[in-house]
């Protein structure tokens, strides 16, 4: 569902007001928080989609990496996690179930989680996601509602997954493209947020269906500020420029466009496909962390070292119109 959809549906529907709810629907932040102590609150998060791959092992990893990112952007520990299935029963063998739950919780494991259990359902597409139960201290939660203008706006991996998964379905991808990018979705984001906890970082969300340029908006109209970034300091993956115009582009990546393009002032130095690129709806993209000018490239460095080497400085948090975007070549 896109953004402009998702907000009409949520309009009318009251907002809660238990105090014990830190964190709820209220800033389209990545995840629920509940306190049960003075040194305790729940993270709870829930998410299930589409293959975006043909091989169900990876599917399976890259759903799970996608369902953990919530737990990670707000600066939490996944603790627990129930499997969601959408099983288009007599469609598929069972072996591709069983790989798909294989990845899934490898990619678990990986995160010291575990698998407690789930549900699964007869339904027209095979889905697969998790629900995530995580742990974190009531005084130290991440929001996308935080952000200073001054701070650096760090994006932790490339973009363009969207058009070369939507390529993978049509053919026109290539084997090793697809392996290329099933890493990279697959890719916790566990060390950038255990990493960005050691520098004064005011806010955080991860990039997936929304995009780039529409989970930014979200960071910056929660926190009543706006943002401006420099394309060329973007990173974003040399094969997806190929994939950026056509039947290629997903449907989800224009919705963004439509939506955003209102809020978002993009240089005429950039061509279509580019732009196109920083609205691309991604599937277990990076975190953006909004960080303090002076802890930046310390963090950046760090980041770099232990193994997030796409991590780069996009930008910077103005003050000006909230949610207002600048993007300059």
């Amino acid at each position: 569902m896109g953004l402009a959809e998702l907000g009409e549906v949520l309009r009318d529907l009251p907002p809660p007001n238990d105090p014990r709810l830190l964190v709820g629907i209220n800033t389209a932040d990545d995840a629920g928080v509940f306190q049960i102590s003075d040194d305790l609150a729940l993270i709870q998060t829930v998410d299930f989609f589409t293959p975006v791959l043909d091989d169900p092992y990876t599917f399976g990893q890259v759903a799970a990496a996608n369902s953990l990112s919530d737990v990670y952007a707000m600066g939490g520990t996944p603790l627990t996690v129930l499997n969601v299935v959408g099983w288009p029963k007599g469609v598929f063998p069972l072996w591709v179930l069983t790989e798909i739950l294989r990845g899934g919780q490898d990619k678990v494991i990986e995160a010291g989680a575990v698998v407690a259990g789930g549900h699964t359902c007869i339904d027209r597409e095979l889905k697969f996601g998790l629900s995530v139960t995580g742990v974190i201290h009531p005084k130290k939660i991440y929001t996308n509602a935080a952000a200073r203008a001054g701070d650096k706006l760090i994006l932790t991996k490339p973009l363009g997954m969207g058009v070369i998964s939507t390529a993978i379905k049509y053919g026109k991808a290539s084997s090793e493209l697809a392996v290329k990018i099933g890493q990279i979705m697959a890719t916790l984001n566990k060390k950038p947020s255990q990493i960005m906890q050691r520098y004064r970082v005011h806010a955080c969300t991860d990039v997936t269906g929304f995009g780039l340029l529409g989970h930014l908006y979200e960071m910056m109209k929660a926190s009543s500020v706006s943002a401006r970034l420099h394309y060329s300091q973007i990173p974003i993956l040399e094969e997806a420029f190929q994939f950026a115009s056509g039947e290629t582009i997903p449907g989800g990546t224009k919705s963004n466009q439509k939506f955003l393009e209102p809020f978002v002032d993009l240089s005429s130095k950039i061509s279509a496909e580019q732009a196109t690129l920083i609205f691309d709806a991604q599937t277990s993209g990076g975190l953006i962390l909004s960080a303090q000018s002076e802890d930046a490239k310390g963090l950046l460095g760090e980041l770099h070292r232990e193994g997030v080497t796409e991590a780069r400085i996009i930008g910077e948090v103005v003050k000006g119109e909230t949610g207002r975007i600048s993007v300059d070549l």
